[in-house]
């Protein structure tokens, strides 16, 4: 047993040996949990096992719906159970997930299936992300969050890119092999949840199961509490306009990668002419350039502010849309790899925001559920529009419409940001992104 003080011990690099362990656990479950191998045939999965498109596209539309459902309920139990139980429970989820289809490849085991998933997912969005934050800040290293944010989604980049051309080959061995290969992913994902340590420093209340600290409130029980949870996070979201506004801004953001990277990936491909035996390799591609970008969100000047990064990065998104009505397959290509890392700078950027927007002691794991839910809800509105566009065969349209819309959000972002309307609360942990050589500072 080491001195338990050795976990307040200051590295080499700034942080605590009890940082560095959270760090290097919360990139091992997001990398686990998120590897899903089946992610690349699913489609004709299911085909194979006699699904009707219709079918298929309906599971895929409750699952939209399912995932908004279970944002604020899981949330809610984030913050009343503590985040690491609640990672925890949804690594046990996402194992049985994956393993339905296996059990069962039929409509109601692929429906079971993603309704787990989203189940899942909606439990560990807001509680990875809280733990990480909070844990950091316990340990008075929340400098190192931004890089670790973003280094744990290039991970999990780069581990798809090289496992997702095996899929096939697999496949031919063992037909069922891309669901077995998740479920181990997601049991692998419990183990690292399961050895996160609790976190120092926890205070009482929605702050305290936030942190993870004792891993549930001081609190009231039942419905009651789950009650004042939830109008807690809308009364803080009502209260505090900054908050509400870096949410919005970020719609813009998770809005155009979703519907570019999974929706309009492949009409834009063949719109231009790139056969599909391309489109796996263009996908790499992306793949790889997101993931550098993700995990250097430090090489953003600081002479522009967070919140500023994002609406330029948000137009950086529309304007590659809005060019991708020209030129050829080349071009197209190229822009879709710079599409994916200005995706990939944004994302680590805009969830520091959120996280130092939060007020103290609010249900952080809760409110980014909020998020999450307007993300979601905007994403699926754009779905239902891109779905009409694609149909009357105006993709173009579609792309500078696209651009179009953005450009008014981020400007009318801009104007309630300078007109004083909403004021911004800066904190030193928001002042600027830190680059790689002050990491090690405080």
């Amino acid at each position: 047993m080491r001195p338990r003080s050795s976990g307040r011990q200051g590295t080499g690099n700034g942080l605590t040996a009890t940082a560095r362990r959270v760090i290097r656990l919360n990139y091992g479950f997001q990398l686990l949990f998120n590897l899903l191998w089946w992610m690349p045939v699913f489609y004709a999965y299911q085909k194979a096992a006699g699904l009707s498109d219709g079918q298929i596209f309906g599971i895929q539309s409750i699952y939209y719906v399912a995932f908004c459902l279970f944002e604020i309920p899981t949330g809610l139990i984030a913050d009343r159970i503590g985040t690491r139980n609640c990672l925890r429970a949804g690594a046990v989820v996402m194992t049985a997930a994956n393993l339905a289809p296996v059990f069962s490849a039929s409509y109601t085991g692929f429906l079971v299936h993603f309704l787990a998933i989203a189940a899942g997912r909606s439990l560990t969005s807001g509680a990875a992300s809280a733990y990480l934050y909070d844990g950091l800040r316990a340990e008075k290293c929340d400098e190192h969050y931004l890089k670790a944010e973003g280094t744990a989604r290039a991970l999990g980049l780069v581990a798809k890119v090289v496992c997702w051309p095996l899929v096939g080959p697999l496949m031919a061995v063992a037909h069922p092999t891309p669901y077995v290969l998740s479920a181990a992913g997601a049991a692998g994902s419990l183990i690292c949840a399961v050895a996160l340590p609790r976190l120092a420093g926890a205070g009482a209340g929605a702050g305290a199961s936030a942190s993870g600290g004792t891993g549930r409130t001081s609190g009231g029980r039942g419905g009651g509490a789950f009650l004042r949870d939830a109008g807690a996070a809308l009364r803080c979201v009502a209260s505090s306009r900054w908050l509400a506004l870096v949410m919005v801004q970020g719609v813009a953001v998770f809005t155009l990668s979703r519907i570019c990277q999974v929706n309009l990936f492949q009409p834009i491909l063949l719109d231009h002419g790139i056969a599909e035996a391309s489109h796996g390799g263009v996908m790499a591609a992306m793949t790889v350039a997101e993931a550098v970008a993700s995990a250097r969100p430090q090489w953003l000047s600081r002479r522009l502010p967070p919140v500023a990064w994002v609406s330029v990065l948000s137009l950086a998104l529309a304007g590659t849309l809005a060019a991708m009505t020209f030129g050829g397959p080349w071009a197209v290509v190229a822009l879709l790899c710079l599409f994916a890392a200005a995706t990939g700078f944004a994302y680590p950027v805009q969830r520091k925001l959120v996280n130092d927007a939060v007020p103290a002691h609010a249900p952080r794991a809760t409110m980014l559920s909020v998020e999450s839910i307007v993300d979601r809800g905007v994403c699926a509105l754009a779905a239902i529009a891109a779905g009409a566009y694609l149909a009357a065969g105006r993709l173009d349209a579609l792309l500078w419409h696209s651009a179009l819309a953005t450009a008014v959000l981020l400007g009318v972002f801009q104007l309630l940001l300078r007109s004083g309307v909403v004021t911004r609360r800066t904190t030193a942990r928001e002042a600027h992104v830190p680059p790689v050589r002050a990491a090690g500072r405080h």
